[in-house]
Formats: structure tokens, sequence, C-alpha cells
């Protein structure tokens, strides 16, 4: 049963996430802390980073490490292949519709306003992320008392690091990781 239930959450997320990994994160938040319970919010922070770290896409990453966690190699290709399937048909059907009608004007309005709805949905995923980092605690429970310095200066340097020096993203990830490290050891 939990291999279905499984197979059936990252097939929802691959199904509705539009606009590539980021935007599928508050899916995968949805089906994973809120809708069944699986992970702590906590927790689903931490397999962000690390789906961010590791190679590959950030859904299908999610899904194979979710998978693991709750029914082991075998959950996690259950969940992987969940997360991939609907992709896989979705593109083989537009692509043959793209083929057969790219210049109708129809298609082109629809694809100009997807872009705004896509923005949103990263928007929504990097200020859950960065609230969570900053406050430990989800956006609609922050506590002003709870703010955590030593992140919201990481966050800063590696913001200015990335858009003012156009540092390397991987360089600056690890980078932020041995700056925390340590931090905390010192603490």
């Amino acid at each position: 049963m939990i291999y279905l239930q499984l197979f059936w959450a990252f097939f929802q997320v691959g199904l509705f996430s539009f606009g590539g990994g980021y935007a599928a994160v508050p899916l995968i938040q949805s089906r994973i802390v809120e809708a069944n319970g699986w992970m702590e919010m906590e927790q689903f922070a931490d397999l962000i980073t690390i789906a961010e770290m590791t190679p590959g896409p950030i859904a299908v990453n999610c899904a194979t490490f979710v998978g693991q966690q709750m029914a082991g190699l075998p959950g996690a290709v259950v969940c992987t292949l969940g997360c991939v399937a609907p992709s896989l048909l979705i593109v083989l059907l537009l692509s043959w519709l793209y083929m057969r009608f790219r210049n109708l004007r129809t298609v082109q309005g629809t694809l100009a306003g997807l872009r705004p709805a896509v923005v949103a949905l990263i928007a929504s995923a990097g200020l859950s992320l960065l609230v969570l980092a900053v406050f430990r605690s989800p956006l609609s429970e922050i506590v002003v008392s709870d703010f955590r310095v030593v992140e919201a200066v990481i966050f800063v340097v590696c913001l200015v690091l990335l858009r003012k020096y156009k540092l390397n993203p991987v360089v600056v990830i690890f980078g932020s990781g041995i700056v925390g490290t340590i931090v905390y050891l010192i603490i």
C-alpha cells in the first residue's frame, strides 16, 4: 500500500509541477509534509538542501530520497518512476501537438501567459525556504524572537556573491556549508 501512496504522491508532483524543479518544491512540500505527514518541515528543508547539492533534477532527487526513507530501495524506484512518468507522457503529447500547431497565435499566447505563474511558484518556494532557514518555522508561524542571525548573514553574503560577483553556485553552496559548520562548531 505504501508503494501505491508513494507513486501517487510523486505522480501528482510530476503531473502538476510546471516550470522546472524549483516550481515543484511547493507541490512536494504539500504532498510530503502537509498531506501525508511523511516528514516534518525541518526535515523537508534538509531534503531540499541535499536534493539541490546532488546532481540531477531537484524533484527527482527529492522523490528518490523520500522513497528511500519511506520504503528503502523499492520505494526510491517507485517514487522516481512516479515523478518522471507524467513528464514523459506530457512531453511526448506536447511535442506532437506543438509541432502540429506551433504557428497558432493561441499557442504563443498561452506560453506567454504561463511565464508569470512559473515565476510566482519559484518565488513562493524560495520565500518558504528562506523563512524556514532564518526563523526555523513555516511562513504562517513566524515568531520574530526566533530570528537566527547566522543564517540571515549567510543568506545575504551568498546572495551578494551570486548576484554581484557572479560566483559559481556550487562554490557558494559548499562555501556556505563550510562557513555554517565552522560557525556552529565555535558557537
